[in-house]
């Protein structure tokens, strides 16, 4: 029950910090536009702040992973190297999620039909991908790892993965609005 108590808190911490750090990114440009439409509460992230979040959020996930998954010092040096070789293929499918968003963040209000269903392929498109890559992985973290342990590992990259993707997915306003008929 502790182990669960504190991956809620943490996970909380996570949301909360990239919460704030998207605020302040979205009233700094609310004031430099002067507006109050719809347009302006969405956020889009600099290039920069992106890729200083996504360090921010791998360096906490590696330490929630390490906090919550107890393992031996052999089981430790195997996990970690294939925890690395996966976390180097999930990065690009990462990247090209916050490009995507970041996109749309930019575009949504002038987006065409076809432009919608494009962007909401893409996004199941890399879902997909980011899908497979943990299936891909099942079998070889089985082979460093008790089944329990294996199996806590992918609980908590799903649980991270779900609550970023959450946060993320609340800032972006809806395709259809009424203004954007």
């Amino acid at each position: 029950m502790k182990a669960r108590s504190m991956v809620v808190v943490v996970l909380s911490a996570l949301c909360i910090f990239m919460g704030w750090r998207l605020l302040a990114r979205q009233e700094s440009q609310q004031s430099q536009q002067g507006s109050n439409n719809l347009a302006a509460q969405v956020i889009v992230a600099s290039d920069a702040d992106l890729q200083l979040l996504r360090q921010d959020l791998r360096g906490q996930k590696q330490k929630l992973i390490a906090q919550n998954l107890p393992m031996t010092e052999s089981e430790a040096v195997k996990f970690w190297a294939l925890y690395n070789r996966y976390s180097e293929e999930l990065r690009p499918i990462n990247g090209e999620k916050l490009q995507l968003i970041r996109r749309y963040g930019e575009q949504w209000q002038d987006m065409s039909n076809e432009d919608a269903l494009i962007y909401i392929r893409r996004w199941l498109e890399l879902d997909d991908q980011a899908h497979q890559l943990r299936l891909k992985y099942v079998v070889p973290m089985s082979e460093i790892l008790p089944g329990k342990k294996a199996a806590t590992f992918f609980q908590l990259d799903r649980r991270i993965s779900v609550m970023l993707e959450l946060q993320l997915a609340s800032q972006l306003p809806l395709a259809y609005t009424k203004d954007t008929q």
